[in-house]
């Protein structure tokens, strides 16, 4: 674990989100949680040294990979040194004295209002509002006072707003878990169970992606993911973001990538760390 003792860490969000809940899951109760407006202000302080590090969510295991994510870290000079996967945990809250026959109107980011699709169908005379944020519903509903209302939002939200828990665990799939990256400016050496991250372009001739990946098996690294994202300003081109299971200071490793260059148009590492534990 990188220590972060008194150390600021930017996430996307109000307070009690899900990003500042990994935060303190990756650097410990240390560390200091600073929510941003959006995902390009996290790195924007980052690369500013606003903040010591930022921490972002990438990839979620219902709805996929968070594409403005993957754009930002093709555009921005920051390094990926660390990952957490964090299991995702719905819970209804509303402001204290209201019980769940009194809710009428339920507020929650798109994603949370569908990952709790199953139990909210069994409520009767409520409408449902999209909101831009978990934890900004919860935050909304504490401070208009907002009566025979409710949030779907973390129990760190609820404590955070001082809000009554009515329901919790009401997310549809236990198996709901966000794989959140960290940030910072310069890299780390990973001690072991090393992982590393890399987008890359190829050139136009058959077969480069193939020949590409196959560098990889023949050096005996396992590939843990790979995902393709379009080229701005060049339609039906693409950038490949690429997880190995393996760090910069392997030589099988270096031999692949050494072999990849002449068979892409460019090529960023994104960074060696350590595999992320699993936060339940």
């Amino acid at each position: 674990m990188i220590m972060a003792q008194k150390k600021t860490i930017a996430f996307q969000g109000e307070y009690g989100a899900f990003s500042e809940q990994a935060a303190l899951a990756f650097f410990g109760s240390g560390c200091t949680p600073v929510p941003r407006e959006n995902f390009r202000d996290v790195f924007q302080d980052v690369l500013k040294k606003k903040v010591y590090a930022g921490i972002v969510p990438v990839e979620n295991s219902l709805f996929g990979s968070v594409h403005q994510n993957f754009d930002l870290l093709q555009e921005y000079p920051l390094m990926i040194v660390g990952e957490v996967k964090l299991r995702i945990r719905m819970n209804l809250m509303a402001l204290p004295g209201t019980s769940i026959k009194d809710v009428r109107d339920i507020y929650s980011h798109p994603q949370a209002l569908g990952q709790s699709d199953r139990y909210l169908r069994t409520l009767k005379n409520v409408t449902l509002h999209q909101f831009y944020d978990t934890a900004g519903a919860a935050k909304m509903i504490a401070e208009k006072g907002k009566q025979n209302a409710a949030a779907i939002a973390s129990l760190q939200a609820a404590e955070h707003y001082h809000l009554k828990v009515l329901r919790k665990g009401i997310e549809t799939d236990r198996q709901n878990f966000t794989r959140f990256v960290v940030l910072s400016r310069t890299a780390v050496r990973p001690q072991r169970h090393a992982k590393t991250s890399l987008i890359f372009a190829t050139k136009h001739a058959p077969g480069s992606l193939v020949q590409c990946l196959s560098l990889f098996a023949e050096q005996g690294v396992n590939l843990l993911k790979i995902e393709s994202r379009p080229i701005v300003g060049k339609p039906w081109e693409y950038l490949f973001f690429v997880d190995v299971a393996s760090g910069q200071a392997d030589p099988r490793l270096a031999s692949a990538l050494s072999a990849m260059e002449r068979l892409t148009s460019s090529m960023k590492i994104l960074g060696s760390y350590e595999t992320g534990k699993v936060v339940r």
